[in-house]
């Protein structure tokens, strides 16, 4: 399929391959040699658009000052709201953040998942991804093109942020993309419609749910019986 944007931005790659959309699983699966542009676009400082279990994402080099400053710019995010990063594995997460022990076992129950995990972070994550705070959200999607992405990129973390325009709604079809989004991306990974709800975001260690969102009684429960108390809830 070939996107108005790709008009709009002819240095861009071309987007998807549903070449595997009949297989025995139906889910369609992203072509190669486009996975391994958009990790060169990511290694590059450049943007991608990627999907998720939740919503589509956008993300660049999570450890790459200036590729974050672009996702900020890209979506007219103030740079005091914080942005989460993805990874690959559970093993993973200690490469860049340095969890709690209950943390820990929270991401070994709730991960790969629709779960945005607070944990803190390494002093190798910059302060322009956290807004200056000593923790962050990690993610590990649980979508067979996000996790091939995040193979391909590592040990390189992605940023987790949706793929919209701030203040408005999460992109959950890549038609839906902003043309300030579409003009700025190197790469965009089809995969077809996402399920639309946000992650869950949870701090574990501290047993606050920062928002609620997919999985959200489960993660509800797990804490009340973990920590014997119920968590605080903000939103």
């Amino acid at each position: 399929m070939t996107s108005d944007s790709n008009m709009n931005n002819p240095d861009r790659e071309a987007n998807m391959d549903t070449t595997g959309s009949g297989s025995d699983d139906n889910t369609t699966k992203i072509d190669s040699d486009m996975l391994s542009a958009a990790v060169r676009a990511i290694k590059s400082g450049e943007l991608v658009v990627y999907p998720t279990e939740t919503v589509y994402g956008l993300g660049v080099d999570a450890l790459n000052p200036d590729a974050i400053k672009r996702v900020f710019d890209t979506k007219g995010r103030t740079y005091d709201n914080p942005l989460s990063l993805a990874v690959e594995s559970v093993s993973a997460v200690a490469r860049h953040t340095n969890p709690s022990e209950r943390a820990m076992q929270f991401i070994k129950a709730f991960l790969p998942g629709p779960v945005t995990v607070i944990v803190e972070c390494s002093t190798a994550v910059p302060d322009i991804l956290t807004a200056g705070r000593d923790r962050v959200g990690i993610r590990i999607p649980d979508h067979h093109v996000a996790l091939s992405l995040l193979e391909r990129a590592a040990p390189t973390p992605i940023t987790a942020t949706s793929a919209n325009q701030s203040g408005t709604g999460s992109i959950v079809d890549t038609n839906m993309l902003a043309q300030s989004i579409q003009q700025n991306v190197a790469v965009v990974l089809e995969a077809g419609e996402t399920t639309g709800t946000e992650s869950t975001v949870v701090d574990p260690t501290r047993n606050i749910i920062h928002r609620r969102g997919a999985m959200a009684d489960a993660v509800i429960a797990w804490l009340s019986d973990v920590s014997g108390t119920r968590p605080t809830i903000e939103s």
